[in-house]
């Protein structure tokens, strides 16, 4: 019935951008927060970026002054620009839903879960 569903993953090289997007139904948009989160192999899942409905934002110090989280209301959709790339951008990128109030930047405060965009950055 929810449904998050990520776009915009692939090949960068360093120094490179792409840019993500989450569209989510209405509600679920219109939960607190939305945020993205990563993974890459044989590490854990950590917090990117995270939006409020209220348009507060939150990005993780690894990303602060390269990416930036937005939203476009009438698209219902969550966008995640990345600037300057890395090699050690390079994950499994996760959008992600909080229904009520909570901690933006921890996974606990997240219900729904799309099922990820790989995104892969070469040297």
């Amino acid at each position: 019935q929810v449904q998050l569903v990520e776009s915009g993953g692939g090949l960068a090289q360093a120094g490179g951008s792409l840019r993500l997007s989450c569209e989510a139904s209405e509600r679920t948009f219109r939960s607190y927060a939305m945020g993205w989160f990563r993974q890459a192999p044989g590490k854990e899942r950590e917090f990117v970026a995270a939006i409020t409905w209220g348009a507060n934002t939150d990005l993780a110090d690894s990303v602060k002054g390269r990416f930036t989280i937005s939203r476009d209301g009438a698209k219902n959709t969550v966008y995640l620009q990345m600037n300057s790339l890395k090699p050690e951008d390079t994950a499994v990128y996760y959008c992600a839903a909080a229904p009520v109030r909570g901690p933006i930047a921890r996974r606990s405060a997240y219900t729904y879960w799309g099922q990820g965009t790989q995104v892969t950055v070469s040297s």
